[in-house]
C-alpha cells in the first residue's frame, strides 16, 4: 500500500517533472542560437516524460486493484491518460528531432516549415492536455479506494464483467 509520506514524495517528483516539461516547452525557443544546450534540454525533457510514464505505471502496479488481478478495470479507468501520454511522448520526440535537424547546421536562421509548424501546434496542444490529465490521474491514484478491498471495487468489478 502506498503510504502518505511516500505518496507525497512521488506526487512531488511527478509535479517537478511536469514543471520541467512546462519550462522547456515555454522557453526552449529562446535558446535556438545555442543548439547544444537546446539538445540537452530536449533530451532531459524526453527522459522526464519517460520517467513520468514509468512512475504512473509503478503507481498502477502498487494498487490493490492491480494486485487483485483487475488490470482491465484500472486501465479502463485511466486509458485516456495512458494514450495521451504515449501520443505526447511520440509528438515530443518527433518535434525535437525535426527541430534539431533543421537548426543544427545554421542556428542563426529562424527556420519554420509548414510541417514543423503543424507539428509544433499539435505537440503544444498535446502538452496542455498531457499536463491536465496526468495531474488528474496522479491525484486520483491517491484515493484510498484503489488500495483496499471495498464495496466500490466489488461494484466496479461486477460492471466490468457484464
Amino acid at each position: 500500500m502506498l503510504q502518505t509520506s511516500n505518496y507525497s514524495l512521488v506526487l512531488s517528483l511527478q509535479f517537478l517533472l511536469l514543471s520541467y516539461d512546462l519550462f522547456v516547452n515555454s522557453f526552449s525557443e529562446l535558446l535556438r542560437k545555442a543548439p547544444v544546450i537546446q539538445l540537452v534540454l530536449f533530451i532531459i525533457q524526453d527522459i522526464a516524460i519517460l520517467f513520468n510514464i514509468i512512475i504512473i505505471f509503478l503507481m498502477f502496479f502498487n494498487t490493490f486493484v492491480f494486485q487483485a488481478g483487475l488490470v482491465n478495470l484500472l486501465f479502463h479507468k485511466f486509458k485516456g491518460t495512458i494514450v495521451l501520454t504515449a501520443v505526447y511522448f511520440a509528438l515530443s520526440i518527433s518535434f525535437h528531432v525535426w527541430v534539431m535537424n533543421l537548426r543544427w547546421q545554421n542556428s542563426n536562421r529562424f527556420v519554420w516549415t509548414d510541417g514543423l509548424h503543424t507539428l509544433f501546434v499539435f505537440q503544444r496542444l498535446a502538452a496542455v492536455l498531457y499536463c491536465y490529465f496526468y495531474k488528474r490521474t496522479a491525484v486520483r491514484l491517491g484515493d484510498p479506494r484503489f488500495y483496499q478491498d471495498s464495496l466500490w471495487l466489488r461494484n466496479e468489478f461486477t460492471q466490468v464483467q457484464r
